[in-house]
């Protein structure tokens, strides 16, 4: 009987990946804080993962952009930059935590495929 990684990893493998396009979004708000009129961006990582699911593990990934929403400040700057600092480091810090769990769940997977077959 052979196995398919894909069947395999699961979801964990999508949500990786979405997890590292989410860093690179948020990292771009953070690098244009003090950049006037720069529109703070994020995608909603539930919705992502819902869109992404109906897909085939090979495709779903492949040429499949998140959409983007703009995110609503509480305060509106001035020169129309709408990156706010605190809220930008809290959803990095999140991601990352959310990055590593999805790691710590893919390893846990592999090292559960590794037992199965050596036979423990």
């Amino acid at each position: 009987m052979s196995i398919r990684i894909d069947d395999a990893v699961g979801v964990h493998e999508r949500a990786l990946e979405l997890h590292m396009q989410r860093s690179e979004i948020l990292a771009a708000n953070l690098a244009n804080e003090d950049t006037p009129g720069f529109q703070a961006r994020d995608i909603d990582f539930a919705q992502e993962m819902r869109r992404l699911e109906g897909r085939e593990p090979r495709l779903a990934l492949a040429g499949s952009d998140p959409r983007m929403l703009y995110r609503v400040p509480t305060q509106a700057s001035q020169d129309g930059n709408t990156v706010e600092l605190a809220v930008e480091q809290a959803q990095f810090s999140r991601n990352s935590m959310d990055f590593q769990t999805s790691l710590t769940f893919l390893t846990m997977k592999f090292r559960g495929l590794k037992q199965a077959i050596e036979g423990r």
